[in-house]
């Protein structure tokens, strides 16, 4: 973890995140400001998520012609681009147009549907296959802190400020990232790899590894019934459920979403703390917190208690961190270097094609229905999940010989 290019990675990776939240609650604080239209501010996260999930899908073919770097690298370098172009547009009020302006959230997610498996697949290359877990603890303590402190900063800025200003911010933060990104060097070697006229081979490739391989569909399952689960999790069940249920203000919904981001640190800071244990058995930790995650949102849905929904909260970021953090290390100790990149890219699509549809059926439900029968419906999911887990135990064993550093 002494790597200068591991160092360049997570502050660059941290910075450009940072910008992604600041423009977020930059635009959306513009977009409300000019249409007061919840359907409008609605079409911000939706959009985001579309993009990624075409990127996604077509990211193999990136992949094969790319280097990781150059994929990391192009997508920073075209995303500032774009947010200058934004930031032009919104500052000398070139147009007012909803459609022109939220088309840029589409865009720049896109660009960061590739970026995002590539900066996951490039970690493994930087640090010594040892300190791998330590690595991703680390890796997700940052990004916790950046997600737990980048909305109530960007809230701050914007009212201090203004969304425009916010978003000259971000431009900063992506010049930052983008020069430290350019300083990563990565060891593994590239081969140029595809076959012309064969492109619908190449979108299926990242899927037919993770099928082909028994760790990988049994982690990708999980995975799936998993990202329809945490729909329960967004802002328009949560602020029903705090009304309704806990019968608290809308203040309450940060206070929860600030919860489960401290549990998310801490539980990074745990696996840090005990990475020999926790290395050790991650197959234990992926079934028995999947298991404890369930029953804490089962637990969090039925509750009436305000105080009481902030500890199970937090509780909930802790075990899903660990929980993550297993997964990520199988599929980093397990995969090729040409493989990882493009097994991540199937995630990403998966996550965001399911999550994207789970969001409306889940709102649906919460509408029609009362709203604590989404997070029971999330927990028998997850549960679902668990046994899935134990059912599939003995395919959770890394297979060393495939990881390519022995350092």
């Amino acid at each position: 973890m002494k790597s200068a290019s591991f160092r360049f990675l997570w502050i660059g990776q941290s910075m450009a995140n940072l910008g992604d939240i600041f423009y977020i609650v930059g635009l959306i604080s513009i977009l409300y400001a000019s249409t007061e239209s919840p359907f409008i501010l609605a079409l911000v996260p939706f959009l985001s998520m579309f993009g990624r999930f075409i990127s996604g899908m077509i990211s193999p073919l990136l992949l094969n012609r790319y280097p990781l770097k150059t994929l990391l690298v192009h997508s920073q370098v075209s995303k500032t681009l774009l947010l200058c172009l934004l930031a032009l547009i919104l500052v000398f009020h070139i147009t007012s147009s909803i459609l022109v302006i939220v088309s840029f959230v589409f865009t720049i997610a896109f660009l960061d549907g590739w970026a995002a498996p590539a900066s996951q697949a490039m970690l493994p290359r930087l640090v010594p296959k040892n300190e791998l877990v330590k690595a991703n603890s680390f890796f997700s303590i940052i990004y916790e802190t950046v997600n737990l402190g980048g909305w109530a900063l960007g809230g701050l800025l914007v009212a201090i400020f203004s969304g425009q200003d916010v978003i000259l911010i971000t431009l900063a933060l992506y010049l930052v990232a983008t020069l430290l990104m350019t300083k990563i060097v990565d060891p593994t070697e590239f081969y140029r790899k595809f076959s012309e006229g064969r492109q619908s081979g190449e979108l299926k490739e990242g899927w037919q590894i993770v099928w082909r391989n028994p760790l990988y569909k049994s982690l990708y399952v999980i995975i799936a019934f998993e990202a329809v689960a945490n729909v329960v999790w967004i802002a328009s069940i949560l602020y029903v459920f705090v009304a309704e249920i806990l019968g608290e203000n809308e203040s309450w919904w940060g206070y929860i979403n600030t919860s489960f981001f401290l549990g998310m640190v801490v539980g990074g800071i745990i696996c840090s703390r005990f990475t020999t244990v926790f290395e050790k058995n991650l197959k234990y930790v992926l079934i028995t917190f999947s298991f404890g995650i369930s029953i804490l949102t089962l637990l969090f849905g039925l509750t009436t208690i305000a105080w009481l929904s902030l500890v199970l909260m937090g509780l909930v970021g802790i075990f899903q961190q660990l929980k993550a953090i297993a997964a990520n290390t199988f599929l980093q100790k397990s995969a090729s270097p040409e493989e990882l990149p493009k097994i991540y890219a199937v995630e990403s699509s998966l996550v965001s094609l399911l999550f994207a549809v789970s969001s409306l059926l889940f709102g649906a439900l919460a509408e029609i229905w009362d709203v604590r029968i989404t997070f029971i419906i999330s927990a028998i999911l997850l549960g679902i999940a668990a046994i899935y887990a134990v059912t599939r135990h003995r395919h959770f064993i890394i297979e060393e010989s495939n990881f390519p550093f022995e350092r």
